[in-house]
């Protein structure tokens, strides 16, 4: 029997369906990819758009009351429907100070969550790693401008 010593964690997802797609069922489906990750749903907030914006994904106004809900009911991350550009995920989490998933990244812990055998492990930590590759750009930008000192310049 296992001991639970770690607490479920609350998702709010946010499901983003666009004005040209015509998928029945969609919904459905990526709801049960979130409930299967063990994580507790506490609530949904859909919304329609006509194309992505830049900097959020969604419009201002929409993260706005994504950052409400999250923050009145004690939300452990975010999870969005959509791939999201590491711009956006970036611009999100920084935005409403909570862990920001997309459904790349859903997918990917639960095949971490599933791996059995080693070389199934390292597959999908392989494949996690070169997801968060791409969102780790600018993340040493403070180390850009290095200039020498003194006796750095070697013998």
């Amino acid at each position: 029997m296992k001991s639970e010593s770690t607490s479920i964690q609350k998702a709010l997802i946010v499901y983003v369906e666009f004005k040209n797609s015509s998928i029945d069922g969609e919904y459905n489906e990526f709801y049960q990819l979130v409930k299967s990750t063990e994580l507790e749903v506490v609530d949904t907030i859909t919304t329609t758009r006509l194309h992505a914006e830049p900097r959020f994904f969604v419009g201002k106004g929409k993260v706005a009351e994504i950052k409400e809900v999250a923050g009145k009911l004690s939300t452990d991350v975010v999870i969005f429907n959509c791939c999201l550009s590491p711009a956006q995920e970036r611009n999100l989490e920084k935005f409403l100070n909570i862990r920001v998933i997309d459904r790349i990244g859903l997918i990917l812990d639960i095949f971490a969550q599933r791996a059995l055998s080693y070389e199934g492990k390292l597959q999908v930590e392989l494949a996690q790693l070169q997801h968060l590759k791409t969102r780790l750009i600018r993340g040493w930008t403070h180390l850009e401008r290095q200039k020498g000192g003194i006796g750095l310049r070697g013998p």
